[in-house]
Formats: C-alpha cells, sequence, structure tokens
C-alpha cells in the first residue's frame, strides 16, 4: 500500500511511539487522524504538526467513538494500550478491557469500515521468560497479565486475517527508546539522574538483559509494514538481537554523562519500592532477559535496526536536557504508547 495520499488513523498517537510515527506519516504526505484520550499521551508531543492532523479525543473502548475515527480510513496504525505492568498486576480486568476488547473493538470497526491494513503494537511480553535469543516462532507463555492481554489482541487480529478478510500485522516491540519517553522506565531514570549530575541507580546486580532499539527504527519498520504486502497476517519481532544488561547500560550512560562515571546499586526486592528514586517500584516477576531476534524482518522486509545504542543515548540525553520539565516524576498512568 502507499503511503503518500492515504487517509491513516493513529490511536494512541499523542504517546510516545505514536507520535513519531505520526511526525513521518505526515512528511510522507498522508493525511493523519488521531484517536486519544489523552490520560498519558500529551498534545505536547503534536505541537509540530497540529495544524496538519485530525485529532479525535476518545476512548478505544467506546465502539461508537472508534467507528466514527475509523470511518473512511484507508489504514489504522494501532497503538493505544495500557502499557504498564503494575497496572495489569493489580487490575487485570481493566488490562484485558484495555488492550484486548480494546483493541478488538478497533479490528471490528476497521473491518466494517472497509480498511486496508490494520498495524497493531504488540509486545515482546508475551513470550515470557526466555533464555538467549527469541524468535517469533518460540512458545509463548507470559509471566505477567499484560503480555497475556497483548497475546489474546494478537491472536484476534491473526482471526481477522486469515477469516475475516482484514489484513493485520502485529509487531512485538522490544525496549523502545528515545526522544518523547515517559519518565518511569529505567533508561529515562538513568538519564534524568545523569542530568542532574547523579549516578544512575541499579536494582540488585542488574544482569537482566534487554534489548534497546530506538524508535526512529520502530518508525522505519512500521513503513515496511504498510507499504510491503509480504507482512501482511504476519507477528514481527521488532528489536536489534542485541543484548545488554542493566548494569551495562547504566555504566554507559555514566560515561558518556557524567564526569566521575559512577552507578549505585539498591538492594531493592521486586514488586517493592525504591528508596533512592520517589515514585519507582521495581517490577514483580522480572524477566531475566528480553532478547529478540529481528531476523524475519530482515528476511521478508529487508529492515533491520540501523540507529547504534551510543548515538540514540545522546539523542535522548539531548531531548531531555531540552525538555526537562518532561521528566519531573515518575508518570503512572493506563494508557497509551
Amino acid at each position: 500500500m502507499n503511503i503518500k495520499g492515504s487517509k491513516i488513523l493513529v490511536t494512541g498517537g499523542a504517546g510516545f511511539i505514536g507520535s513519531h510515527i505520526v511526525d513521518f506519516l505526515l512528511r510522507q504526505g498522508a493525511a493523519v487522524r488521531i484517536l486519544d484520550n489523552l490520560s498519558f499521551g500529551t498534545m505536547e508531543n503534536l505541537v509540530g504538526v497540529k495544524d496538519d492532523i485530525e485529532f479525535i479525543q476518545g476512548d478505544i473502548l467506546d465502539p461508537e467513538t472508534v467507528a466514527k475515527s475509523v470511518k473512511g480510513m484507508d489504514i489504522v496504525s494501532h497503538h493505544a494500550a495500557q502499557l504498564e505492568i503494575f497496572v495489569a498486576a493489580e487490575d487485570p480486568s481493566w488490562d484485558l478491557k484495555v488492550n484486548t476488547i480494546g483493541t478488538l473493538n478497533v479490528f471490528e470497526a476497521a473491518r466494517q469500515a472497509g480498511v486496508g491494513r490494520v498495524v497493531n503494537a504488540s509486545s515482546a511480553c508475551v513470550y515470557g521468560q526466555k533464555d538467549g535469543l527469541t524468535t517469533e516462532t518460540d512458545s509463548r507463555k507470559p509471566n505477567w497479565a499484560y503480555g497475556v492481554s497483548k497475546l489474546a489482541a494478537e491472536e484476534y487480529g491473526r482471526i481477522y486475517s486469515e477469516t475475516k478478510g482484514l489484513d493485520v500485522v502485529s509487531l512485538r516491540y522490544s525496549i523502545v527508546y528515545g526522544e518523547r519517553e515517559w519518565f518511569r522506565r529505567v533508561l529515562p531514570i538513568f538519564l534524568k539522574r545523569a542530568l542532574d549530575g547523579k549516578p544512575p541507580v541499579v536494582f540488585g546486580d542488574g544482569n537482566q538483559i534487554r534489548d534497546f532499539v530506538h524508535v526512529e527504527d520502530v518508525v522505519r519498520m512500521h513503513d515496511a509494514c504498510i507499504t510491503d504486502d509480504r507482512a501482511v497476517g504476519e507477528m514481527f519481532n521488532v528489536s536489534t538481537g542485541i543484548g545488554v544488561s542493566v548494569v551495562e547500560l547504566a555504566q554507559a550512560v555514566a560515561k558518556l554523562f557524567l564526569d566521575d562515571p559512577q552507578i549505585i546499586h539498591e538492594q531493592v526486592a521486586e514488586g517493592k519500592p525504591s528508596a533512592q528514586i520517589p515514585g519507582k517500584r521495581r517490577n514483580a516477576a522480572e524477566l531475566k532477559a528480553m532478547l529478540l531476534a529481528p531476523d524475519k524482518a530482515k528476511i521478508l522486509l529487508d529492515w533491520e535496526p540501523k540507529v547504534p545504542l551510543e548515538e540514540g543515548l545522546r539523542r535522548e540525553y539531548e531531548w531531555a536536557k531540552a525538555h526537562p520539565h518532561r521528566w519531573g516524576k515518575i508518570l503512572n498512568s493506563n494508557w497509551n504508547v
């Protein structure tokens, strides 16, 4: 499908990833409509494009609003979500409603409106605890309720692709980072402390492995899934395949941005609050590794990540330095990537 001249709805378009997708689509000549309830996304993410978009403030749990938003669209980029692990653990029913029922509302409205394609934001959390590189054919056994709701949404997408004539592509994101990232996850907290001249705080030994992919690379993958028919009906890892431990990440931030590159280890039990970082709790049932193989995307869609971690860290640091008010306190919410 062609982006230029297409009418594209981005749910969660005021959020971190969604707003970058909006920017790209506009540059490519698309007419963009956004559906966002602004419980987590912010119009500040859209300040440079507010005159070029149509904005609907509404909720994917409202079928009438979703149907109104989808009407007349050629493509839907579905990025509205409940993404907090703690919210999912404490209120799994709410997590299920937003991530599964909300997504089902989007799929059904898209089918009824004759939308050509839906790109669905999923998550590496569908896999659960894994060792080493994880491929799309590996077993999926989520250890968090959040992963269950995202996996269910994926499966509905597969059913709609196979039986209901709606082209759906699901993207399993690893740890997406970059400018406009919300202030709650480990990397923004490391960077904020560096901006304040303080060493990063690592919970425990920090040996958990993570796969960090820059939002610019995510947007390029999203583009490939719109424009390449080989993506239809598929699930893709969106990742680098490069494992970085949390302690290595902290060391990299300290080395790049602090005169005295030290780090602090804080002994915090899983699920318990930090004494060093107000408002931050360590995740319960922590993943030992989140490391996704990107080979399928490279083989089918000729996509591969291009932004090196050090460059991505510098970009996000410079953005945060220019927008200090965006990272004032730990952000907790129910919504929006």
